[in-house]
């Protein structure tokens, strides 16, 4: 018997899973993934991966889970694995690929505020963080690890073909592997709720385990609902592509984004 998970929509935390269930928006956290994971019991699982990617620690947590199962892990990239999709999707012991989707790779970002010394102790955090996530593609790849870090800084994109000439993919779904197959160039936005809808959730009077429920957020914040569904319409339009974190100092600073 086959298993098959999703990851769909932006990497997120678990603490934060339950705001995108609000707004009935797709995320993928790593309990959800590891959940799974153990009512599969080592049966074969052929995991379907969507993303845009998003923080690079819950994002590392899903990869190594699934190079942890002990069953066979199939992973199949249906339409972008994009930023930490892209190495969650090098961890299975076969990759395959549609022709119509895209992998994307680059550097990792954070937002950051202060003197001199907080910008060099951010800068050499994002150097770190490269260098971990390309051993993902150095395993998957058998490319050296210069070579990756350049295709990173770079924002590489790849279309089906691409992908499987430098290795982050064994097969292309649907066709003879054999056969040059080029995909339509597209762009993809990040679906990530905006990083100040969450602290507001957090810390705001609507602050989930405070007396109020979700039945009485689901009924007094309509409006709100409709107002920031919108707002992140024009933030897939509009903002730049990586999302505006906090400073560093104001949270933890293993939450990189990588995301588009």
């Amino acid at each position: 018997m086959t298993m098959n998970i999703d990851i769909k929509g932006p990497i997120i935390s678990n603490d934060e899973a339950w705001i995108y269930e609000w707004f009935e928006m797709d995320a993928t956290s790593p309990r959800m993934i590891i959940e799974q994971l153990e009512n599969a019991n080592g049966e074969d699982i052929i995991v379907s991966i969507n993303s845009p990617g998003g923080y690079v620690d819950d994002g590392s947590e899903i990869y190594t889970a699934l190079k942890n199962y002990p069953g066979y892990v199939e992973t199949h990239i249906v339409g972008l694995a994009a930023s930490a999709a892209s190495f969650i999707g090098t961890a299975g012991d076969k990759v395959l690929i549609s022709p119509t989707a895209q992998i994307m790779i680059h550097n990792a970002s954070m937002g950051n505020r202060g003197d001199h010394r907080s910008m060099d102790k951010a800068s050499e955090m994002l150097k770190i963080t490269d260098r971990a996530i390309v051993n993902a593609y150095v395993l998957k790849t058998g490319k050296e690890e210069q070579e990756l870090l350049d295709m990173m800084a770079k924002e590489t994109w790849m279309g089906a073909q691409e992908a499987l000439e430098h290795g982050f993919v064994d097969e292309i779904m649907f066709t003879n592997t054999n056969q040059t197959f080029k995909a339509t160039a597209s762009s993809a936005v990040t679906a990530m709720i905006p990083q100040q809808v969450i602290e507001g959730f957090r810390k705001g009077n609507m602050k989930k385990g405070q007396g109020i429920t979700k039945e009485d957020l689901q009924a007094s914040l309509a409006d709100l609902k409709a107002e920031i569904l919108n707002d992140l319409q024009l933030h897939k339009r509009n903002e730049p592509k990586e999302p505006t974190l906090p400073p560093v100092n104001q949270r933890k600073l293993s939450k990189l984004f990588l995301n588009l």
